[in-house]
């Protein structure tokens, strides 16, 4: 609904336009009419004044040089016969300066004399003035002798104007009529013009308003023999139809949509059903992945575990063979001896000689169980850290010499040099375990990936304490960096550059994990190709000390 603040109508608009136009008109015209009438009217009575004034005074030329006035006093009655003469003076000059006096004068019936007009004379000299708020009107002409051209004195004539007034106001009646009049009439024809107009806009808007209260849209507006409203009526029309194929459209779409409600009420419960079904296998789906995850990281845990029991098995071999070796030489010295004991035929060389040998090889013994036994503890500790879950209390440097001690079976047939940077003195108590498997995992990589095309490089392993309860592990290598594609991905499951030549593409997600799920730390990376990686890592500890 719009606002109704307007209350105009097109009538009374039209009506009110068409007046003031006709009003303003008329008022101009009939000013301008009335001012050239009074102008004209005006102009006449000066004019026959001044005719007047000149007869006046060429006449009595003749009668100053008399002593007497009656003979011009006679002349002067003569005007009783223009009945807008009032007065009529005649003034004789005097020598001098002296001011004229009065000769003779005529005086209309019931008009008093008049004086003192001496002073106005030359101010009045054929100039016409209005007097007493238009009712008369005064003038004044010099006498001269028509043969000397000597002034002889003033005529001063008083005329009515009466019969101007009386013009001027029939005038101005006429007009104020006459435009009242034409005013009714373009009243009247306003009224009629505006009928004849609004009524075709009224007949529309009646139907338009009939139309929109029934929704009739299949109604049509009759046509009008006005052109602009014709054209009304038509665009309409055209509205009105484009509207009707639209309710149709919508009335179709809607039976439509009905149809596919109904339908799709039967598809969803459908879809529903087969989405639960989905979600249930998905969820199964899901717990196996994740189920062959941790059968796969922990196969990897356990492939690493025994590469690294290969390893250490090959490298305890060695020593307890070099023991054997000499274990199996004393034996037999020991037999010669004992025969040549027995025989009695032992001499003091060569009991010396055994005994020097017996030496060299029991520290050949000592060295090699005693290798043997290193390589053994440091692998138990290892493994169980591997296996453990548990938290204890450990020295950071010794941790990872014992990691890199199991690792050297691996390590020893390399030139790679790995730098320690570690308080000797920290201890913290932590979880050993993922400690571990990360430092393995990162340690290979750098070796398989980082140093695959190098004959020596570079690892440093460096331990801080950050905070109180947090440690920082940073781990580099001078390696060939890794790519920004494998980098972005480099925690994803799966990811390897080894696709197809052993790598399972789990040690770096199994370090991700360990990181944040095992030691509820977070790692983070910058690499750029040919520059080598940087792993730092930090995570809670408790209990952490060093000795000062």
């Amino acid at each position: 609904m719009t606002d109704k603040v307007v209350k105009l109508t097109i009538k009374s608009l039209f009506i009110w336009v068409v007046m003031s136009i006709t009003t303003f008109s008329l008022a101009v015209l009939s000013s301008l009419t009335v001012y050239t009438q009074i102008k004209t009217y005006r102009h006449e009575l000066e004019s026959n004044t001044l005719m007047l004034a000149k007869l006046v005074a060429s006449s009595s030329a003749m009668y100053l040089y008399d002593e007497t006035p009656e003979r011009i006093e006679l002349a002067l009655s003569n005007l009783a016969a223009a009945d807008h003469v009032l007065n009529a003076h005649v003034y004789k000059a005097l020598s001098g300066n002296l001011e004229p006096q009065i000769f003779a004068s005529y005086n209309k019936e019931g008009q008093l004399l008049l004086g003192g007009k001496e002073n106005q004379l030359a101010s009045m000299f054929m100039t016409p003035q209005l007097a007493d708020n238009g009712q008369y009107l005064e003038l004044s002409a010099k006498v001269f002798d028509t043969e000397t051209n000597i002034q002889l004195g003033w005529i001063y004539l008083r005329i009515s104007s009466e019969n101007f007034n009386e013009l001027v106001g029939k005038s101005i009646w006429l007009n104020l009529a006459v435009a009242l009049a034409l005013l009714a009439i373009s009243f009247y024809f306003a009224v009629r013009m505006q009928r004849i107009v609004t009524g075709p806009v009224e007949d529309i808007a009646n139907f338009l308003q009939r139309t929109s209260r029934q929704r009739d849209y299949s109604a049509r507006a009759s046509g009008s023999t006005i052109r602009e409203l014709d054209i009304l009526a038509d665009a309409v029309n055209v509205m009105l139809f484009r509207m009707q194929e639209y309710m149709q459209k919508q009335r179709q779409a809607e039976e439509q949509h009905r149809k596919l409600n109904a339908s799709l009420e039967d598809m969803v419960s459908h879809r529903t059903t087969a989405l639960k079904d989905a979600n249930q296998e998905l969820i199964q789906t899901l717990e196996k992945l994740h189920q062959f995850q941790r059968q796969i990281v922990q196969n990897e845990k356990m492939a690493s575990l025994g590469d690294m029991v290969a390893g250490v098995a090959h490298e305890v071999n060695t020593p307890i063979g070099l023991g054997v070796t000499a274990s199996t030489m004393m034996l037999d010295r020991l037999a010669v001896i004992q025969k040549d004991f027995e025989n009695k035929t032992l001499k003091a060389s060569a009991m010396k000689r055994f005994l020097d040998e017996s030496n060299e090889n029991l520290n050949i013994i000592y060295r090699n169980l005693n290798r043997a036994a290193e390589l053994i503890s440091s692998f138990k500790q290892v493994a169980v850290d591997q296996t453990s879950e548990s938290s204890r209390s450990f020295c950071v440097v010794q941790l990872v010499n014992e990691i890199l001690l199991s690792l050297q079976p691996r390590l020893k047939k390399l030139k790679h040099n790995i730098n320690v940077d570690c308080d000797p003195t920290l201890s913290v108590e932590t979880k050993a375990g993922p400690i571990n498997q990360i430092l393995i995992n990162l340690i290979m990589n750098s070796v398989i990936h980082g140093f695959e095309t190098m004959d020596e490089g570079t690892i440093d392993i460096r331990a801080e304490m950050v905070s109180s309860n947090k440690l920082k592990l940073v781990y580099t290598d001078n390696g060939k960096g890794i790519s920004p594609e494998i980098r972005k991905r480099i925690f994803d499951p799966f990811v390897t550059t080894k696709r197809g030549q052993g790598g399972s593409g789990l040690g770096m997600h199994l370090v991700y994990n360990l990181v944040t799920q095992a030691l509820n730390g977070s790692i983070s990376i910058t690499s750029e190709e040919g520059n080598g990686v940087e792993f730092v890592i930090i995570f809670p500890v408790v209990n952490a000390k060093t000795s000062e």
